[in-house]
């Protein structure tokens, strides 16, 4: 691959950089060393981090007032022990399933009952997860819930339960912590030329939502919406900044660099490394021209080893961001990461 495709004039060393640069802590292998050396790499090459806590929701102990499970706590604790002095994190935490469709469950497989998402005992039990996290790490930014829009897409009447149950949960935060910053993300590739029935009222909707946080969060995969010409993504940008009034965090992202042909998905996407490193180049600019808090990339580098240990039923969608990083599978640094480290080294506008 040769460097045909970088645009060194793309963003200019004469001015700060405005906003900062970082990963999530997603490891590319499945033992401990791989997640130790993910946090070795990163903290050199990132003034911000986002860590993702998503693999279940202690219900049962948070109802009971028991304390959080000794599996849950030590990863907690592990995680918090690689944190690093003078960086700020994002720490985003899951309250939806997989699929954004209902809760979260247990270790057991269970969710709660309830008959409203808004019920007390979801509330309370779930602003007493969060404060044990947010004790554990003491963040800067915190996201109490990923892609809620999808919520809209599955189920209004859900939503509209969450949206009661997320306000009245947002005030109880933000007076046990009045100097952190709260949101929830929302998924720019199902925004953006939505194929929902009621697109317009669906748009509307959230981001009548959304201006309410204390900022927005993006996720957003455009290889998902099969864009890849930086002038039909730069009109997805186009469209989140018509919306929002408030600053823009893009909490996750990236975008692939490899051919991906995933038949269950319908999806057959011709990409490479320039690919990648031009929508790289297009984030950084829209991050500068639009003084963006933050950027994370999703993830450092290709996990094929973890991959390979998938459970069945999440093979397939696991393999959808599985060339995504800006480092190959075998440590090789792909072309964005050129981009990526160039772009580092201008000072942050602080």
């Amino acid at each position: 691959m040769t460097d045909d495709c970088q645009d060194e004039s793309f963003f200019s060393a004469e001015e700060n950089r405005k906003f900062m640069m970082g990963f999530t802590t997603w490891p590319f292998g499945p033992d401990i060393e791989d997640l130790s050396e993910t946090y070795d790499f990163i903290m050199p090459y990132a003034d911000i981090y986002g860590e993702q806590i998503d693999q279940y929701i202690p219900w049962k102990a948070m109802m009971s007032g028991d304390d959080i499970p000794k599996a849950l706590l030590d990863n907690l604790k592990y995680r918090y022990g690689q944190a690093r002095i003078n960086m700020d994190l994002s720490l985003s935490v899951s309250l939806l399933n997989l699929d954004r469709s209902d809760l979260l469950a247990d270790i057991d497989g269970s969710v709660p009952f309830y008959r409203s998402l808004a019920d007390d005992h979801i509330v309370d039990a779930y602003e007493r997860y969060l404060s044990i996290v947010i004790e554990a790490f003491k963040p800067k930014y915190v996201v109490t819930a990923m892609e809620v829009n999808e919520l809209y897409m599955h189920d209004q009447e859900k939503w509209g339960e969450y949206k009661i149950m997320a306000s009245a949960l947002r005030k109880r935060l933000k007076v046990k912590y009045p100097s952190t910053l709260f949101s929830e993300s929302i998924t720019l590739h199902n925004l953006y030329n939505s194929t929902e029935s009621e697109a317009e009222s669906y748009i509307e909707d959230i981001f009548n939502y959304v201006n309410d946080l204390d900022f927005i969060s993006v996720s957003y995969y455009p290889f998902l919406q099969g864009l890849k010409n930086s002038s039909d993504i730069e009109e997805a940008f186009d469209f989140l900044h018509e919306q929002v009034d408030l600053p823009i965090a893009f909490v996750e992202t990236n975008q692939i660099a490899d051919r991906l042909v995933l038949g269950n998905f319908n999806i057959d996407f011709d990409a490479d490394e320039c690919v990648q490193n031009e929508y790289l180049e297009l984030l950084f600019s829209q991050a500068q021209l639009h003084s963006f808090l933050f950027v994370i990339w999703w993830a450092h580098r290709d996990y094929d080893e973890l991959w390979e240990i998938f459970p069945d039923e999440v093979n397939d969608i696991g393999k959808l961001w599985l060339d995504t990083g800006l480092v190959d599978e075998s440590g090789q640094e792909k072309l964005a990461f050129e981009t990526w480290k160039r772009v580092l080294l201008i000072n942050k506008n602080d």
